[in-house]
């Protein structure tokens, strides 16, 4: 029968590289390797012949995914069916194979080296859009623009300030992923409930000595499986990333309004943006980032109760894994490179720009106004005053300026050039161009190399 491709993953969203690391074959790969080193570790110790563990190692490369699922199919027990697939290439050797440890010993320790690879990719895409985040705020660093509180518009800022802001969150999450990595890329060689019996008095040795061959770190101490708190603080910095990449794709879309429109999509010479409507062009890759960060966040829920199993485990953890793990890693990958192409490729319509910013004739000045006259008369009267005057201005349709220059209480103190110049939106920017290039210095000189590597 042929296979049917069900969940959009598998031919809609995802990166070739993130989908490998979580492939059947990957998987396969991965475990073999723990079972290599841990067969490595236990001849060190003295448990059996290293010319036994020196056969393990080599003949490992023979298995088959096809072979350990045929197995499986019989026995209904996926490691047992490993162990068998390894034990019959072994001849003799084959006996020391999974010699003490427990299934979990090589499921949690196999996923942690794909964990660490998805890690690798995650982060290497992370620095790519910190990258055209920060060249898009130096670039923008005195590009004026309305910033708006409550959906209203204020006082100005600068797209520069924008991207800056997105920029540092990006770099924080890059920081968080560097402090949790070494408590999540951990393995474990306990036995059955992780006391190590099975293993005597090397049991201790044995575990370092694997993580060691395979290059990982080592718990300090577990029960049957490596705790999920380790797992769930991943999953949610996924899904904290996700929230980042939705709040950026959720500005773009607003700023795409027809009603403002100072930004947008790139639109390919052929994009369709409606099936009925010919002008359309739909945000729909920022509409594409906000949808599916919401199913990277509902990720986080079952993997806290993952750690609430019973006694030293129960399995309720292994199925909603076996969907959490890779679902959640390929889409937060995916909506990394998509908020790239949509940050690399934005157009801007300075225009509009310009039009948003004198959209309310003054009033979102007013600020700047009360400032310089509250020099003169304090800041508690000057507001009072500066809000009738936009109060005025407002019911009557009138620019602000005209409403000022009409008061005596605001003329006796500033000139008609100084008010003027108060309500200039470009000259009240405060220190955001400064900020902007702080920003972008510290990120251009600062090193991106990881703290830890595995």
């Amino acid at each position: 029968m042929k296979r049917m491709a069900i969940h959009p993953i598998e031919y809609r969203y995802g990166t070739d590289e993130m989908k490998a690391v979580w492939s059947e074959e990957t998987r396969l790969e991965k475990l073999l390797s723990v079972e290599s080193a841990l067969a490595r570790a236990e001849a060190d110790t003295g448990l059996f012949p290293a010319e036994d563990a020196g056969v393990i190692a080599e003949k490992v490369g023979a298995v088959t995914l096809a072979r350990v699922n045929e197995i499986e199919d019989e026995i209904q027990h996926d490691v047992m069916a490993l162990v068998l697939a390894i034990a019959e290439q072994c001849g003799d050797s084959g006996k020391w194979v999974h010699f003490g440890a427990t299934s979990n010993d090589i499921l949690d320790t196999a996923t942690a080296l794909q964990i660490r690879d998805a890690i690798s990719i995650l982060r290497e895409k992370l620095n790519r859009l910190l990258d055209v985040l920060v060249r898009q705020a130096d670039a923008h660093k005195q590009t004026v623009c309305a910033g708006r509180t409550h959906g209203q518009i204020g006082v100005p800022t600068t797209y520069g300030m924008r991207f800056a802001l997105w920029a540092c969150e990006i770099d924080r999450h890059i920081d968080r992923l560097d402090q949790l990595s070494p408590r999540l890329v951990v393995g474990k060689i306990g036995g059955a409930v992780g006391t190590q019996a099975s293993f005597g008095e090397n049991g201790v040795v044995i575990q370092q000595k694997t993580m060691e061959y395979l290059g990982i770190g080592s718990v300090e101490i577990a029960n049957q499986i490596v705790q999920r708190d380790r797992h769930a603080e991943f999953v949610m910095w996924m899904a904290n990333t996700a929230t980042t990449l939705d709040k950026i794709c959720t500005a773009v879309r607003n700023l795409q309004r027809s009603e403002i429109a100072e930004i947008s999509e790139g639109f390919g010479k052929k994009q369709v943006g409606s099936s009925t409507m010919p002008h359309k062009r739909n945000p729909i890759k920022s509409e594409q980032v906000c949808g599916l960060a919401r199913i990277v966040r509902a990720m986080v829920e079952p993997e806290l109760l993952n750690n609430t199993l019973w006694d030293e485990r129960d399995l309720t953890n292994s199925s909603s894994e076996r969907i959490i793990f890779p679902e959640a890693s390929v889409l937060t990958d995916h909506l990394i490179n998509l908020t790239t192409r949509i940050i690399t490729n934005l157009r801007f319509y300075p225009e509009n720009i310009k039009r948003n910013l004198d959209l309310l004739k003054g009033l979102n000045m007013a600020e700047s106004v009360m400032i310089l006259l509250a020099e003169h008369i304090g800041r508690q009267e000057a507001h009072s005053i500066v809000r009738e005057c936009s109060i005025a201005a407002h019911e009557g349709g009138r620019h602000l300026l005209d409403v000022l220059l009409e008061r005596d209480a605001v003329t006796a103190h500033l000139d008609a050039d100084e008010i003027a110049a108060a309500m200039d939106p470009y000259q009240y920017i405060g220190t955001a161009v400064e900020q902007v290039e702080a920003v972008v210095t510290r990120l251009r000189t600062r090193s991106r190399s990881p703290t830890k590597k595995f």
